[in-house]
């Protein structure tokens, strides 16, 4: 048994060790598309001062043009009301206009809830788009569950409305999750026409549907299989493509519902989905760092905060703590070293006035916040964590001490500090070193097994570094 988790804790720790290499990967790609991006404003800046004797008029002519963006992932949502053939003439057809209007009222309120951006209805037809403008990781699950609810308010309205006007509305639901180019215009109120492939999938998995079901693409079914239950539907022709394997959603899993009614997510769907929301906090966070923390952070920089949300995620998985715990602590180290954007000795309670700002926006509980203001202050030093949560994360922001690299990053915390005047000498920071690490220890059995056996080396290291005055 004890051999089965040492293995699990191996393949953990290979997964995080990848993970981190692509998160430094991708952070060196953003630096050098911010480079390249940061070149080609400078020079159309240039260009217009050339070629317009009016620079601020010409500006206002481009801004009023329609604009092009792409993203990578989008999902797409078509909807297709049926019913106006089954409408009589002893039926009250304004009644009936009132209330397909009532329709499209209830999908425009589930879609914002969702952060769906509605793109337009037609006749009595409602598509929309999950992952624009703003992109996100979450959006095909995000429109699955809002098209799961617009199924289930159709259906509730038919049970209400029985030998009713309602009952004669049936939908047809097809979604499909790919690459998309968004038109922009407007300039008070934006609007988005959607073009490309994704989008013509989209229109014909939805005519290939029945009424009553919600039919996804295969791509959709990869991303969101974990939290709902689908079946297999059949296969689609494309043109020039392989055919297109088509699911049904039946509901959320029922360990993802409340009473197991496939409908109403509960804690469980929240916290799975939370972490993978985080990657998109992350994203933020890593970026915001990036272009605002001082240039005189050698060692509090984006590494860092990359280094304890990675540490904080194996000691978690190694002391056994639940997924939202795992949540609350991966947030909290994201957070920990933000504040080093506003102020440098007050840096942890900064970071938690930039949590407590921005993880409403993304569906944290007034506790969870609270949890992870508590847990990021816990980092102040010295470390007195008063529980495991804190004492991970204690652990994981001083596993440099006993790591192989601790020199060269102990080095970059000395030039830290020094470019502010707050250590003296190399040789004075050397014996402060040797001072703390001695009395230091990890308050954790995780991070004792992986760390404290080479504290020891370390300071034997730096004590044969110090010189005598």
């Amino acid at each position: 048994m004890e051999k089965d988790k040492e293995k699990e804790l191996v393949k953990r720790i290979a997964k995080l060790a990848k993970q981190n290499q692509d998160l430094e990967e991708q952070l060196k790609k953003v630096l050098k598309e911010n480079e390249k991006l940061t070149q080609d404003l400078e020079r159309k800046k240039t260009l217009l001062e050339k070629l317009s004797p009016d620079p601020a008029e010409l500006e206002g002519k481009l801004e009023a043009r329609p604009t092009s963006l792409k993203f990578k992932m989008a999902t797409v949502l078509f909807a297709d009301i049926h019913g106006f053939s089954r409408i009589s003439d002893t039926m009250d057809s304004e009644a009936i206009m009132d209330e397909l209007d009532g329709i499209f009222f209830e999908f425009d309120s589930t879609v914002k809830k969702y952060n769906i951006e509605k793109i337009k209805t037609i006749g009595d037809s409602y598509m929309c788009a999950g992952g624009i403008p703003v992109k996100n990781i979450t959006n095909p699950i995000d429109v699955v569950m809002a098209a799961i609810e617009m199924q289930e308010y159709l259906n509730q309205l038919r049970k209400q409305n029985k030998k009713k006007a309602g009952e004669i509305w049936e939908l047809k639901l097809g979604i499909h999750t790919g690459p998309v180019t968004a038109n922009v215009a407007g300039k008070k109120k934006i609007s988005y026409d959607l073009k490309g492939d994704t989008v013509n999938t989209a229109t014909r998995i939805e005519s290939a549907s029945e009424a009553g079901k919600i039919i996804i693409s295969v791509m959709t079914y990869e991303l969101v299989k974990e939290f709902f239950v689908c079946e297999y539907y059949g296969k689609m022709p494309v043109k020039y493509k392989d055919d297109l394997d088509m699911y049904i959603v039946r509901g959320l899993k029922p360990e993802f519902s409340e009473n197991g009614d496939g409908v109403t997510p509960n804690k469980a769907f929240r916290i799975k989905f939370g972490l993978i929301q985080f990657t998109d906090i992350q994203e933020i966070i890593l970026d915001k760092l990036e272009k605002e923390l001082p240039d005189y952070l050698y060692y509090h920089n984006v590494k860092h905060t990359v280094d304890v949300v990675t540490e904080v995620e194996l000691i978690g998985w190694g002391e056994g703590v639940s997924d939202e715990d795992i949540l609350m602590l991966k947030t909290a180290g994201l957070f920990h070293d933000a504040g080093h954007t506003v102020d440098y000795d007050s840096h942890e309670y900064q970071g938690t006035v930039l949590a407590k700002k921005m993880l409403p926006k993304y569906n944290y509980t007034p506790e969870q916040i609270d949890r992870i203001c508590e847990i990021i202050m816990s980092t102040k030093l010295p470390p007195q964590p008063q529980n495991l949560l804190e004492a991970i994360i204690c652990d994981s922001d001083l596993d440099y001490l006993g790591r192989s690299d601790f020199i060269p990053v102990s080095n970059t915390l000395y030039q830290e500090l020094k470019e502010q005047n707050k250590i003296g000498t190399l040789n004075d920071w050397n014996k402060l070193q040797v001072k703390f690490i001695s009395g230091h220890q990890y308050f954790t059995k995780t991070a004792r097994s992986l760390r404290e056996v080479n504290k020891q080396k370390q300071i034997e290291r730096i004590s044969s570094l110090i010189t005598e005055d």
